[in-house]
């Protein structure tokens, strides 16, 4: 079945998607098109040119909250899980044996009779733009960057009660025992962004199959910003229902 086609069959679902679900992600430069597996997934297409598409909106889509707006592209379908992302993050941001800033999930799925694929779903933090992680924390050791809304971290101020680690809707946060504090990814801010000028992150430039795509949404010359909008892509994020509004996004290359 084609992209048009499973769009078609789930355009129902998007009348039941609240006004201000659908609003947030026009913000984005993003229009909901489908919804997808009971609506665990959205499907997303670019609005660059959409203005008040909403019932009783007129929101330009070129607001954005932060300027860089730091976001992620992991083309799924490309990752082989070699883990060259997993070393590269961990020495670039000295990640002990015991933590994680990054991890790969994989599951198994059947292809045909006696065949199964394993398909790899990289996960890092999503830097959500309604980050519950931040909402929680008792000390604002963990707060939201007002410069390029990456979210981070201040180990000084955290106390380790790991509220912001149950938060979490995606699992992206550890517990560093060597500092007795949490930590997770922070797109390499200290580590690499301010060396390569904002343009990649370690993980990004180790993989070999292109799988993480870095950029700026507010750059229309950024990767990202081109394979977001790309017409004939379907995009997709993790647990919409929750309500964050993740800067990670997902599609298939």
């Amino acid at each position: 079945m084609k992209v048009k086609d499973l769009e078609n069959l789930n355009n129902e679902g998007v009348d039941s998607l609240s006004s201000k679900e659908r609003r947030r992600f026009l913000q984005f430069g993003l229009s909901i098109t489908g919804v997808f597996l009971g609506g665990s997934i959205f499907s997303l297409t670019s609005a660059l040119k959409a203005q008040g598409a909403l019932r009783g909106g007129n929101i330009p889509v070129t607001d954005f909250p932060y300027s860089p707006h730091y976001t992620m592209v992991i083309r799924q379908n490309h990752c082989i899980d070699c883990e060259r992302c997993l070393e590269a993050c961990r020495s670039t941001n000295s990640v002990p044996a015991h933590g994680y800033r990054t991890t790969i999930l994989e599951r198994s799925v059947p292809i045909a009779q006696d065949q199964r694929e394993r398909i790899f779903m990289p996960i890092l933090c999503n830097h959500c733009n309604n980050p519950p992680c931040v909402r929680v924390c008792p000390t604002q050791a963990t707060y939201k960057d007002e410069t390029n809304g990456i979210v981070r971290m201040k180990p000084e101020k955290c106390i380790g009660c790991k509220t912001c680690m149950a938060a979490c809707p995606y699992n992206a946060r550890y517990f560093n025992e060597e500092n007795r504090a949490i930590d997770k990814c922070d797109f390499c801010y200290d580590t690499k962004l301010k060396e390569s000028g904002g343009k990649i992150t370690a993980c990004a430039a180790a993989c070999p199959a292109n799988v993480r795509i870095f950029g700026d949404l507010t750059d229309p010359e950024s990767d990202a910003y081109k394979l977001i909008h790309s017409p004939d892509k379907v995009v997709w994020v993790l647990r919409p229902e929750t309500d964050t509004l993740p800067n990670v996004f997902y599609m298939n290359a």
